[in-house]
């Protein structure tokens, strides 16, 4: 059976993933949760799934953009250096306090954020008044110049009215969307559910960081891996490792497992003999195929009816996807087959890298049958340097790298210099 070429595979997932898109939930959460008292993470890069209009006027009445007086503009219409309009101090208006109406030919101290009186129309800054500091009610200040009316004064609707479309659906809850909600009094919003994914790393050697490591054994990254970039697409994870070869092993694992809306296994997808994935899933319809990149080749996905269990909900059909085990591998193929399609699900902005191009600074080998993917570094001159070698276990150099550069099925060689395609991953 000859490979699949990456396009092809990445169609099949988008194939399989079809019904989340026509079937995406939601769930309304209290505006509560985005605070410092409560689940800031319950709202990190959530989605609106409906418009919310605003149920007031911000700013909700007129107010003092400075600290300075509260006065009627027509009061200092001859006021000049040498004939300054001398107003009698009235009561001062601090932020939060209802004021009171102020009458002809006086000024009242204001706050920035209080409300300006009644009669007021104006505000005159501190620093233009003489003397220029608040006095206490009953003392004269002196204005030196006229004032336009509405100077320094923040009208009442000027953000936003009662009714005007606060956020349409769409919008990514960010500070700034969480404090217009939050000044307006909404208390609660509907948002996207994030998609419940499954992830299962396996093999017989794998441990948990913290673990003594026997001969043979090695710690377990692809959780963590896979784990984070999940995370970071809008999903919300249960990683249940598989420390066995033992297919009998992981369908206890799948059985055990909270409902997902997706599951994701890394490891035992090859051909070789005890791979996992493969003698437990095959049989209930994960089909298995080679895809023509590097790293990355191994690939499977299907739709499997869930076993019986005492935690989840047995007999719904789940979509599964699965990932060769070496860590390199894991997280290019989510990159190419995965990322785009759940970002989109969960309604973030931008799900598809850029495709951006730079010349290569060194010559490069690559097989020609294959879509390699290579991890680099932009320069500061704007060419790409290449990190690392092309072997799927070289995790370390996939740290230190911030492009992912493209040579696809066709090019056995670059040289210096020769323009490539690049995707960033430094975000």
């Amino acid at each position: 059976m000859s490979a699949r070429t990456i396009d092809e595979h990445r169609d099949a997932v988008a194939s399989l993933l079809a019904p989340l898109f026509l079937a995406r939930a939601t769930e309304v959460l209290p505006l509560s949760a985005a605070r410092l008292t409560g689940d800031p993470d319950r709202y990190r890069a959530r989605i609106l799934a409906a418009d919310v209009d605003s149920p007031v006027s911000l700013p909700p009445f007129d107010n003092s953009q400075m600290d300075g007086y509260a006065l009627r503009s027509a009061d200092l219409a001859d006021a000049a250096p040498g004939t300054p309009a001398n107003l009698a101090i009235a009561g001062r208006i601090n932020a939060g306090d209802p004021g009171t109406a102020l009458l002809p030919g006086t000024a009242a101290p204001i706050m920035t954020g209080a409300p300006i009186p009644a009669g007021a129309d104006a505000v005159v800054p501190i620093e233009q008044v003489d003397p220029p500091r608040f006095l206490p009610a009953g003392h004269t200040a002196s204005f030196l110049a006229p004032v336009t009316p509405g100077s320094f004064v923040r009208p009442t609707g000027s953000d936003v009215r009662t009714g005007d479309r606060l956020l349409p659906a769409g919008s990514r809850l960010g500070p700034a969307q969480l404090g217009v909600l939050a000044g307006t009094g909404v208390t609660s919003v509907t948002v996207l559910r994030r998609i419940r994914v499954l992830l299962i790393a396996t093999g017989h050697e794998i441990r948990e960081p913290g673990n003594d490591l026997a001969a043979g054994q090695i710690y377990d990254s692809n959780s963590v891996i896979l784990g984070q970039a999940l995370q970071e697409a809008g999903c919300t994870v249960t990683a249940r490792p598989c420390r066995s070869d033992d297919a009998d092993d992981l369908l206890a694992v799948l059985a055990d497992a909270p409902d997902a809306d997706l599951v994701v296994t890394v490891g035992g997808v090859s051909a070789g003999a005890r791979e996992v994935v493969r003698d437990a899933l095959g049989p209930l319809g994960v089909t298995f195929r080679h895809v023509a990149m590097q790293p990355g080749g191994p690939q499977g996905l299907g739709e499997i009816i869930r076993p019986a269990t005492a935690s989840g909900t047995a007999g719904i059909r789940v979509p599964v996807v699965t990932f060769p085990g070496n860590p390199v591998s894991a997280l290019i193929s989510f990159e190419v087959f995965l990322r785009p399609l759940l970002r989109r699900l969960a309604g973030m902005p931008r799900p598809d890298r850029v495709l951006e191009r730079a010349p290569l600074a060194a010559a490069v080998a690559s097989p020609a049958d294959k879509h390699q993917l290579r991890r680099g570094i932009l320069r500061p001159d704007g060419a790409l340097d290449l990190v690392g070698g092309a072997s799927s276990h070289l995790l370390h150099a996939y740290a230190a790298a911030t492009v992912l550069v493209h040579l696809p099925v066709g090019v056995g060689g670059v040289a210096a210099g020769e323009l490539m395609d690049y995707w960033s991953i430094d975000d």
